[in-house]
């Protein structure tokens, strides 16, 4: 640990921490700042982006509440004088991913309004989620910065199409809000001015659910609980931005991965909450993870000659352990674990609280420690000698599988605002060691650029573009 602790001051990780945290462009490649946490943040300090933001922060923060608390309270009503008891929130990425697994996280607290995601550019997606809802009583949250993603597009224009079956064009602006930098092209769909909610260049889309892109979060769980999540990210902020590197758990974190992925080859990290709620958590960790630090090229262009960024899955435990750990306990992988449990349960069943919590210590020490010849013989003396040595290699366990373990009080908005913010601020150190860009995502680009060639070709009637033989022969095919 001392050798990582030194590794991270030779690459001023410090340095670089701050400049993040003043908004200097680190986000070199696009120009930007990187200051999602600024919205959490309850110092009014002035930064490089500009001495109002802490106004522009607060005067949309105050926007949403409004909002909010006039759906939920019933006092906004749809066109025919109903109150709302549906949301759909409509977006692909970080427009979906985050809110839908807070909202899931904390479903505890969550009020009469029911929260729907649509992000698939899937028809059948849309249909399963609207064809039980009713237009008088169902609020749409269309999330795209440009107003043009295609994905959040298609499926805004095919859900206003169903809409309108049932109401009229001037209804549209009392039931569909959008959150984007286009007011233009969102008032063109039918939204008011006043229900347009900005969006900033300085927060990137995988970080985007503490921002306005979490209107449906604070519409879920009220505007206090929201206002919490960002309190408990708040406070993880400062501990970052203050605690030294051995006692910084964001840094600690980071630094264990990067020994496992860079010094012991391990390719791949496993997460398992032991909580139902936490479902969705390793879904959201493998865009964030994997969208920021899957980068081959480091800061000066020049391709890396080690490992970058790692492969996250998971899921919920006690599941998990009916399904892949017999992999990680005795496959030929190395794969450390993080382990994520509550103390407390939010429904008070004690009993099977301990029975979930003893089940995730288990796994952790059975990793750890192992099973040794010596354990088998002794646990298995009903067994001829001749059964026992034929079982024997199969009934031992290697042992020193590596394992975090975070033990949270309680699952409460706080404590969750908490637990992301910390992923997210081990997700920097991280780049920042590996001297890659984080906070970019160019990847992702060129599936895009080369859909809308082929959506033309797929809807022309004249020859195939020129494409590689096998995307032709499979345009072709889907064609006939």
């Amino acid at each position: 640990m001392n050798s990582l602790y030194n590794l991270a001051g030779e690459v001023d990780l410090e340095d670089g921490i701050k400049k993040q945290f003043c908004g200097e462009t680190i986000n070199e490649t696009e120009d930007r700042a990187v200051l999602h946490t600024a919205l959490r943040s309850k110092l009014k300090t002035d930064t490089k982006v500009g001495g109002a933001i802490s106004k522009q922060i607060a005067k949309t923060k105050e926007k949403i509440k409004v909002f909010v608390e006039a759906i939920i309270s019933s006092e906004r009503k749809g066109f025919t004088g109903k109150p709302f008891t549906d949301v759909v929130n409509i977006g692909i990425g970080g427009s979906d991913l985050g809110p839908m697994m807070v909202v899931e996280a904390l479903k505890y607290y969550k009020n009469h309004l029911h929260l729907h995601f649509v992000s698939n550019i899937d028809g059948d997606h849309v249909q399963e989620v609207i064809k039980s809802l009713n237009p008088e009583t169902t609020l749409f949250v269309i999330v795209s910065k440009s107003f043009t993603t295609q994905e959040t597009i298609t499926n805004s224009n095919t859900i206003r199409d169903w809409f309108l079956k049932k109401a009229n064009k001037e209804a549209i602006e009392r039931h569909f809000v959008a959150v984007s930098t286009n007011i233009q092209k969102a008032e063109e769909f039918g939204i008011q001015r006043d229900n347009i909610f900005p969006m900033w260049d300085w927060v990137g889309g995988r970080f985007s659910l503490w921002s306005t892109v979490g209107i449906s979060i604070a519409l879920s769980i009220g505007y206090k609980h929201f206002e919490e999540l960002l309190d408990g990210a708040g406070e993880m902020d400062q501990h970052f931005l203050k605690m030294p590197f051995p006692e910084n758990i964001p840094v600690v974190l980071a630094l264990i991965s990067v020994w496992y992925n860079n010094f012991l080859g391990a390719e791949s990290e496993v997460v398992i909450p032991y909580t139902q709620y936490l479902k969705y958590f390793p879904y959201y960790l493998q865009q964030a993870v994997m969208e920021s630090n899957g980068k081959s090229r480091d800061r000066n262009g020049d391709r890396v000659n080690y490992q970058t960024g790692t492969i996250v899955w998971g899921a919920t435990g006690t599941n998990a352990q009916h399904a892949f750990f017999q992999l990680i306990h005795q496959g030929t992988k190395l794969i450390p674990v993080d382990f994520i449990g509550f103390k407390e349960p939010l429904y008070g069943y004690l009993e099977h609280q301990d029975k979930l919590i003893s089940n995730m210590l288990a796994q952790a020490e059975a990793l750890m420690k192992g099973k040794t010849v010596e354990e088998v013989v002794e646990e298995s003396q009903h067994l001829s000698a001749e059964e026992l040595n034929k079982r024997l290699p199969f009934k031992v366990f290697e042992g020193n599988k590596p394992t975090n373990m975070l033990l949270i009080k309680r699952l409460t908005p706080k404590n969750l605002g908490a637990l992301l913010a910390l992923y997210e601020h081990k997700i920097f150190v991280q780049g920042y060691i590996w001297n890659i860009f984080s906070y970019d995502q160019w990847g992702v680009e060129l599936g895009k650029q080369l859909a809308g060639n082929i959506l033309d070709d797929i809807r022309s009637q004249k020859t195939i573009s020129e494409h590689d033989p096998s995307t032709k022969s499979l345009i072709q095919f889907y064609k006939e």
